[in-house]
């Protein structure tokens, strides 16, 4: 298998989100996508305790024309939403929402936050829907730790969860409308593990924490991207500590991004439609308890 080449790093500087610091490697100045991946924050947060976990998190807003997909790694999310849909998830679990024609969510702490342990680690990750499918009805799609299939390195000590697509010949359940291979991988020291990339697919790597050495190219630190060119067949990595990594794949869209805030379409136009419908309230209503 030939080893794609690495085409750039990208760093996760920390941004402010409503008072809420997050990492955030993309989009960068230089980087407004890797088409079809939009955006990822990396969260890393203790929930206060002065404020009940159903008034903490992020409340009730809007999204249209994408998927937004959370990852959670530490604690859990509550998630509710406009068309009926109330889920929590703990940690190595995630929540998938094609946001579709229109819905509103919010995303609190789960109520038992602070008996386990308090600490919140999550990504939230915007992937870009076809522009056939921006206007389909929404859905959620919520995957616990213990639904999601697995597989383990030749080593031993590489172990992989799949959400969507297939990695490691492992397919994941969760329908995506864009043509996505989603996984996480948790490596040991000195644990190795290659990975084949569809050919027509954009590639990345995130490390949340940890070292590896990226086969061809040499050793990369936690909190960055890892973006390689379309030159291979796939990747092999090598944790030179306990590392956590984030995996993607997606066959571009090539169509053009029109964006403002929690609106992804595809012209200027399509976004005043979306801040209109929901000032109209035709993306639903999401009263919280």
């Amino acid at each position: 298998m030939k080893n794609r080449t690495v085409n750039r790093l990208l760093y996760a500087h920390q941004v402010d989100m409503g008072g809420m610091p997050v990492r955030q490697p993309l989009p960068t100045e230089k980087v407004e996508q890797i088409d079809p991946f939009l955006l990822l924050h990396h969260a890393n947060i203790k929930v206060p305790t002065h404020i009940k976990p159903n008034h903490a998190g992020i409340g009730p807003h809007p999204h249209r024309g994408f998927s937004p997909v959370t990852f959670i790694f530490k604690g859990g999310v509550h998630h509710r939403d406009s068309r009926g849909n109330n889920s929590t998830i703990y940690a190595g679990g995630a929540q998938w929402m094609n946001a579709g024609m229109g819905i509103l969510h919010s995303e609190r702490p789960p109520q038992d936050i602070h008996e386990i342990g308090g600490l919140q680690e999550i990504i939230q990750l915007w992937i870009n829907t076809p522009s056939k499918n921006k206007m389909d009805q929404p859905a959620y799609y919520p995957l616990s730790a213990e639904d999601a299939p697995t597989f383990v390195s030749e080593d031993g000590k590489v172990n992989g969860k799949v959400f969507s697509g297939e990695v490691a010949g492992v397919k994941g359940p969760i329908p995506s409308q864009a043509d996505v291979n989603a996984a996480t991988l948790t490596f040991r020291k000195e644990g190795k593990i290659s990975l084949a990339i569809p050919a027509n697919h954009n590639a990345i790597i995130y490390l949340l924490d940890g070292r590896l050495r990226v086969e061809g190219f040499g050793m990369v630190e936690e909190l960055h991207i890892v973006h390689f060119n379309n030159d291979g067949e796939g990747i092999t990595l090598e944790g030179l500590e306990d590392t956590r990594i984030l995996l993607l794949s997606g066959q571009p869209l090539n169509e053009p991004v029109a964006s403002h805030g929690p609106f992804v379409m595809n012209n200027q136009t399509q976004v005043l439609e979306a801040m209109r419908d929901y000032q109209m309230g035709k993306m639903g209503v999401l009263i919280e308890e």
